[in-house]
């Protein structure tokens, strides 16, 4: 359960990252698309490291 709520947190946070990059863009935010792209980022990140975590 507790892998399930971890993976469903990284998908909204990349979810959220993509659309804050794209509604950036739309209000030519270059803040915006910053602050989406290291979101996506921060979830890329912790989705390996929970994902390397799992296998041992």
């Amino acid at each position: 359960m507790r892998a399930l709520l971890a993976a469903v947190g990284v998908v909204a946070l990349f979810v959220l990252g993509v659309l804050a990059v794209v509604l950036g863009g739309a209000d030519d935010s270059p803040g915006l698309q910053g602050i989406g792209g290291f979101l996506i980022v921060a979830a890329v990140v912790v989705g390996v490291r929970r994902s390397r975590r799992n296998v041992r």
